[in-house]
């Protein structure tokens, strides 16, 4: 059972994510958005969205610290075992309480809000199941290292170092299976997450509009076609192959700006 949860399961996950990612691409691209639901109502969404979405940041962040930064290097930089789990529990513990109560605003939202809880699918349903149980999974596993028995072997000493050992195809599975009991709950659920993730609305985290901060902006014109009295027109960035605007001003048509 151990080979099977921590030397094949994880091979499994990352083959269900990359795949089911890749077929979602190809067959429903139409279906590649998280379907929003803003125009349904907006109130609760502008209050868990952020909390939601800025906390499990931080909380991605601090995985990958966690878990790819092997303590040798904190060591060597000079940062004690004391110094690093206090800054672990203390960041760890905000980001879980903002994410699972942006995660809680949202699903009280759909539930709800007529329209939305009518657009809400049994695909849904059990996305927020499995996300809601990570996340009260990370908190717990946060919690017993502030208030539990203090244990000398840490997750930096099982977790960490099987985590690493999955990118050279050398599972460590006794490091694995010496973890605590709520870390290895944890890693399950987190596996079962990612199975998941590309058959829900969750895939749109892999296209985040990170290049809308850099398109140029699209020109338009009012229809009367009057000039603008008393302001001038500013140049913009305008894509290569487009007419000058002296000509738009010339002929009296009015000019703005806009993103796409």
């Amino acid at each position: 059972m151990e080979l099977f949860l921590w030397g094949i399961l994880p091979y499994v996950m990352v083959a269900v994510l990359v795949g089911g990612s890749i077929w979602r691409y190809r067959y429903d691209q139409f279906g590649w958005t998280t379907r929003s639901s803003q125009l349904y109502e907006s109130r609760l969404l502008r209050i868990g969205s952020p909390l939601f979405h800025f906390g499990i940041l931080v909380v991605i962040i601090g995985h990958f610290a966690g878990l790819v930064i092997p303590k040798a290097w904190t060591d060597a930089l000079g940062v004690s075992e004391e110094m690093y789990h206090f800054a672990a529990l203390a960041l760890g513990t905000v980001a879980g309480i903002a994410t699972l109560v942006g995660v809680g605003i949202l699903i009280y939202r759909r539930r709800t809000t007529g329209p939305v809880f009518m657009a809400t699918t049994n695909n849904d349903k059990t996305m927020y199941v499995v996300l809601v149980a990570a996340i009260v999974a990370g908190l717990a596993t946060t919690v017993i290292g502030v208030i539990g028995p203090h244990e000398e072997v840490t997750y930096r000493d099982t977790v960490a170092p099987w985590f690493r050992s999955l990118f050279v195809f050398q599972p460590d599975i006794q490091a694995m299976s010496e973890a605590s009991l709520d870390f290895q709950i944890h890693t399950l659920i987190g596996m079962a997450l990612f199975m998941i993730w590309p058959f829900t609305r969750l895939v749109h985290a892999f296209t985040a509009p990170i290049h809308y901060l850099f398109r140029p902006y699209v020109i338009y014109r009012s229809r009367d076609g009057r000039p603008t009295a008393g302001r001038g027109i500013r140049r913009g960035w305008a894509p290569v192959g487009t007419p000058d605007r002296s000509s738009d001003k010339a002929a009296g048509r009015t000019t703005g700006r806009t993103r796409r």
